[in-house]
Formats: structure tokens, sequence, C-alpha cells
């Protein structure tokens, strides 16, 4: 849409708003706009018996495993993980482990969400 105009037979706030959807889509269509997210930094401190499990989890959640040290009896990993698919981990986390492990989360990026996962949250704004 470049123009309108404003007629008192047929404008009002529902022909402006149905106008106005119409040429969003029609841009973002044309701009071929990317979805972004954001990306955490996730450190996960745990007993040596869970890691498994809770490397597992990290990895189900579209998470990259980093890196893992050894703090003292412990043992740290260190994950980027989507913040979309980090809500409730804590109580998966004391469930997993019983109580043991602990984590940190900061954001750390912006990265374009996968094909599939856009499409899915485009159906549903649609």
């Amino acid at each position: 849409m470049v123009d309108g105009a404003s007629h008192d037979v047929d404008s009002s706030v529902l022909a402006f708003e149905i106008a106005a959807r119409a040429a969003f889509r029609e841009a973002m269509n044309k701009a071929a706009a990317k979805l972004l997210e954001p990306i955490m930094k996730v450190e996960v401190v745990t007993p040596e018996e869970y890691m498994g499990d809770i490397i597992g989890d990290l990895n189900s959640r579209r998470g990259n495993v980093g890196g893992m040290d050894q703090r003292g009896n412990a043992r740290v990993i260190d994950c980027m993980v989507p913040l979309a698919n980090m809500f409730g981990y804590v109580n998966t986390l004391r469930s997993m482990s019983q109580g043991r492990a602990q984590f940190t989360m900061q954001f750390d990026h912006y990265d374009q969400v996968p094909q599939a996962v856009a499409d899915e949250v485009i159906a549903k704004m649609a």
C-alpha cells in the first residue's frame, strides 16, 4: 500500500485495520524476513552420575553443548539453548538430579529460528 483516502461511505476503523494487515503481510513476504530468537548461555553444575540425562535433556531442548569441565567433585556443562525451550527447566533439572544439580542462564545472542519452528510460530499467528 502506497496511498489511501478516507470516504464517508466506506471508511471505518475496521476497513483501515484490514488494509494495514494486508499491507504488512505483503511487505513481510517481499522482505523475506527471518524470525530470530534469544539464545541463552547455560551453565549446569551437576554430580557426575546425572551428566548423561542432563546432556540428553539439553539436546532435546535444541541446546548445543559447548564444553564440559570439572569443578571440585562436580561436573560443569556449558551450552547454548534457545530461551523458549528453557521454561520449566528448573523443575526438570531438579527431578533428573534429585535436587543436586543447579544451573545459571544469561542472554548471549540472537539466532535465526529453524524453519520448522518458524513455520509453527507463523501458523499460530495467522
